[in-house]
């Protein structure tokens, strides 16, 4: 956060949270913060504990770069390290800040092995919040756990150290005052993906999807939560020619515009005259929120959409995976081979989605199918059908919902954990 070398107090103890991606940041680090300064600020003036907050941000495929900003600029900890600072502060802590004998480091986001690791090399307590599953219990201090399915995964020899706390995302606090609701009108969240492997297929599917929900159903609305690794001028480009998926898919954009005095920031107009609005705010779970259903590619955002039991159709058109050299990575290096991208697809299609059971997070995680999966050589008119019956059996939405929700923890998590911070610090 800051230049320079930060000092401390010699005598403060070192909180040190260790975090990654947008949506952890604002739904598991920032309550937690507010609830430990407001513990410690209830104690008496002879109980109060002379802490600093640190924030060190991990490597995470999911980040969008803009996470030290953000943190920044709540101003409410000493010293914030960005992302591709992990290993040399990891090597070098000192070329840092001073760093007292006494700390904790608690996980909140990334992979537990990065809080595993800066805390040994500290000589830290660890503290790991487990949202599924506890992965390195052995070099736990303490684990706090969603709910009781992940302490009962926990080896018998190290449940002592867990404690189930609940679900820090059932702590969000949504703006009351946004509402879709409209008994006429039903909202349908977009979600074709944040990267340019997903994008070049999702955009341009995406679109197609809503044409055909629209020309049956006049009275559904479309949102589009914009990721913040990408903007309007992508949607351009990978509906256009110089996408090769896009030639496969009839649907364009005739325009988008921005949009002024509303919540949305533009709106996009297709070639079929579908209204899908755009939304920057990130995370924005009170638009979701309203939302009836999201159409959604697999990845993360099915386990944040499963957070605020949204329910959802999960996607992943396959008849595409031939066009690797349109993928990032070394799958775009090798793609470009064409007896490799043959071979590499045969693998994946006649091996990998075979053998794999689930793809969404919500399914994975309880081991069942919660959301409706459709992986395979699928077409935007049997999604816009499945979508269409679904918004009309409010019966089944609901049960997805209520799902969702069994499969969460409960509210009250960042207190919880709160408190078993300042408890270790105490025991320090």
């Amino acid at each position: 956060m800051y230049s320079g070398l930060t000092a401390m107090k010699k005598k403060s103890v070192a909180v040190v949270i260790v975090s990654n991606g947008p949506g952890e940041l604002t739904t598991w680090v920032n309550p937690v913060v507010d609830e430990l300064n407001k513990i410690n600020k209830s104690l008496y003036v002879n109980e109060k504990i002379d802490f600093t907050l640190r924030l060190v941000l991990v490597p995470c495929p999911n980040a969008t770069g803009k996470e030290f900003l953000v943190a920044n600029s709540w101003n409410k900890f000493e010293l914030i390290t960005k992302s591709k600072s992990f290993w040399k502060l990891l090597i070098k802590p000192h070329s840092f800040a001073h760093w007292p004998k006494k700390g904790v480091v608690i996980f909140l986001g990334g992979d537990q092995f990065w809080s595993i690791l800066l805390a040994k090399r500290l000589g830290y307590l660890n503290i790991t919040y487990a949202e599924w599953v506890s992965r390195w219990p052995q070099w736990s201090n303490e684990i706090a756990a969603m709910n009781l399915k992940v302490k009962e995964l926990i080896p018998k020899r190290y449940k002592y150290k867990c404690k189930v706390i609940g679900d820090l995302m059932a702590d969000i606090k949504l703006d009351s005052e946004i509402s879709l609701k409209n008994k006429n009108k039903h909202y349908v969240a977009l979600l074709p993906g944040s990267k340019k492997a997903k994008l070049s297929v999702g955009i341009p599917f995406f679109l197609e999807v809503a044409d055909h929900i629209a020309e049956e159903n006049q009275n559904i609305n479309f949102i589009i939560p914009i990721a913040p690794t990408t903007d309007k001028r992508e949607y351009l480009f990978f509906q256009s020619n110089k996408n090769p998926i896009a030639k496969y898919y009839s649907s364009k954009i005739k325009t988008i515009r921005n949009l002024k005095d509303s919540r949305f920031d533009y709106v996009i107009e297709t070639s079929k005259n579908t209204k899908i609005y755009l939304i920057k705010k990130h995370p924005c779970y009170e638009i979701l929120k309203e939302c009836d259903l999201a159409i959604t590619t697999v990845g993360a955002n099915t386990a944040e959409l499963a957070a605020i039991s949204l329910p959802m159709l999960v996607v992943l058109p396959t008849q595409h995976l031939n066009m690797m050299n349109a993928w990032d990575g070394i799958f775009g290096v090798i793609g470009k081979i064409s007896f490799i991208n043959r071979f590499l697809t045969f693998i994946i299609k006649n091996f990998y989605f075979k053998k794999k059971k689930f793809f969404a997070w919500p399914n994975i995680k309880a081991k069942r199918m919660i959301v409706p999966e459709r992986i395979g050589n699928i077409s935007p008119k049997k999604i816009a059908r499945e979508v269409l019956f679904l918004i009309t059996n409010r019966d089944q939405l609901n049960s997805i919902r209520n799902n969702l929700h069994r499969e969460r923890g409960d509210k009250g998590a960042a207190e919880k954990l709160a408190s078993i911070i300042i408890n270790s610090i105490k025991k320090l």
